[in-house]
């Protein structure tokens, strides 16, 4: 169980903030959604969650560009991110912004499962 433990899911399609949140919430995890990168930015250094699912290509303000001014802050330097798409991480853009503002893992959408999802936090957040 996750209990006492905060998650922020960013993802502007609703069918997978729906799951994701659901499937957290079952684990016993507060949960936070945001369907864009502005509003997951607000939310992020508001609630200060313990992990972050970002998904990159969203309106108004991407999750690259969320990642990047979230690691613009103290508290936001350090937060584990995974990056949720269905982009592969050849584009170079992509790349760069791995590098550069380090998420924990990269799940591209079509590869993984949800019960892949909730293994991976779980293991982020030492559950």
């Amino acid at each position: 169980m996750m209990t006492n433990k905060k998650i922020l899911v960013v993802e502007d399609e609703t069918d997978i903030l729906d799951v994701l949140t659901d499937t957290f919430k079952r684990e016993g995890a507060e949960v936070f959604r945001a369907e864009d990168g502005d509003e997951g930015l607000k939310i992020a250094l508001a609630e200060k969650p313990d992990v972050i699912l970002l998904d990159i290509i969203m309106p108004k303000v991407s999750g690259l560009d969320m990642l990047r001014d979230l690691r613009k802050d103290d508290w936001g330097k350090a937060v584990p991110v995974i990056l949720l798409t269905n982009l592969s991480a050849t584009e170079e853009k992509i790349i760069r912004s791995i590098v550069e503002y380090r998420p924990v893992f990269y799940l591209v959408k079509s590869d993984w499962k949800i019960a892949d999802v909730v293994k991976k936090v779980k293991g982020i957040i030492g559950e």
